[in-house]
């Protein structure tokens, strides 16, 4: 069981049972404030009524307010057992080393897509998950608004989803999104790939500092990106395939490279990343209004 923290003072709560006071019985489903807290949940918390009066009850006996006025409105299981969601993904592919052309023996086979739920489902007041997962088999399905945002923010992940050579499912409707995948090209492919970069980029220091060795795997994919993002503002493309590459991005998985010679490749990419933004024919931002009447068409089409 996770431990619960302690609720700080002066927080709003809804007593779960009946309690004796002073002054008579306080009913459950009172509301009150905490004006004293124990040091753990073991102990009781003192909680004040609107009246005044004070009620001694432990912490399995009230429910913060915020919480207990959204208690049944959270996502319904039962509602969403009605459903199999698997059934409603409209795009399927393959991403990650396979679709890179980086695999080898030991690579997984990652497959993303998206979901497109139908409109009962959308409309409830229960909503419906953002993405549907399948660990085991390495399956993950963005719901079809979620994969538009991402991409609209240039999300380098969902981006390689839409150019993936390697494409398993595609309904019309999916096909015709991939015919209109330029729309979420922009320069804020720019400042996301370079953000990811570094992140990436400083969880490196960080191991080299505590380990004394890097994530070589993380090495090859930080320069991977680089290479994707410079294609991107240069060519209007998102570049999946890397075999052009592979001897030497698998040269730096494979340890081959030393990390002073990783990080003046990287270095030099960071300035050809910055000349290519510089120069870049791509707009300042995407298409804001095509993706939104695509998602429009999409919701109408599951009516």
């Amino acid at each position: 069981m996770q431990p619960q923290l302690v609720v700080p003072l002066g927080t709003q709560v809804v007593t779960r049972v009946d309690a004796c006071t002073e002054s008579g019985t306080c009913l459950a489903g009172a509301v009150g404030k905490i004006v004293k807290a124990p040091t753990d949940n073991s102990h009781s918390y003192e909680i004040e009524l609107p009246d005044g009066r004070c009620l001694s009850l432990q912490r399995q006996q009230f429910s913060l307010r915020k919480q207990y006025q959204t208690q049944g409105l959270e996502q319904n299981s039962d509602f969403l057992a009605d459903y199999n969601l698997q059934d409603y993904v409209i795009y399927r592919c393959v991403v990650g080393s396979r679709a890179y052309g980086l695999d080898d023996s030991f690579s997984d086979c990652d497959r993303r897509g998206i979901y497109l739920p139908p409109a009962p489902l959308h409309w409830s007041l229960y909503g419906l998950p953002e993405q549907i997962e399948d660990k085991p088999a390495q399956e993950c399905y963005w719901e079809l608004q979620k994969f538009l945002l991402l991409a609209l923010k240039a999300n380098p992940n969902v981006l390689e989803c839409l150019y993936s050579p390697l494409i398993e499912t595609a309904t019309p409707l999916a096909l015709a999104l991939l015919d209109q995948c330029q729309m979420f090209l922009s320069r804020l492919v720019y400042q996301t790939y370079n953000g990811y970069a570094l992140s990436q980029f400083k969880k490196m220091e960080q191991d080299l500092r505590s380990k004394g060795q890097i994530r070589w795997k993380h090495a090859m994919h930080l320069i991977r990106l680089l290479l994707s993002g410079i294609t991107v503002l240069k060519e209007g493309f998102v570049p999946v395939d890397m075999r052009d590459y592979r001897d030497k991005l698998l040269g730096i998985k494979y340890q081959h490279w030393t990390w002073p010679q990783v990080d003046q490749w990287r270095l030099q990419l960071h300035q050809d990343f910055e000349q290519a933004f510089a120069h870049t024919q791509l707009p300042e931002r995407p298409n804001y209004e095509q993706a939104n009447a695509f998602l429009i068409k999409a919701r109408q089409s599951m009516v």
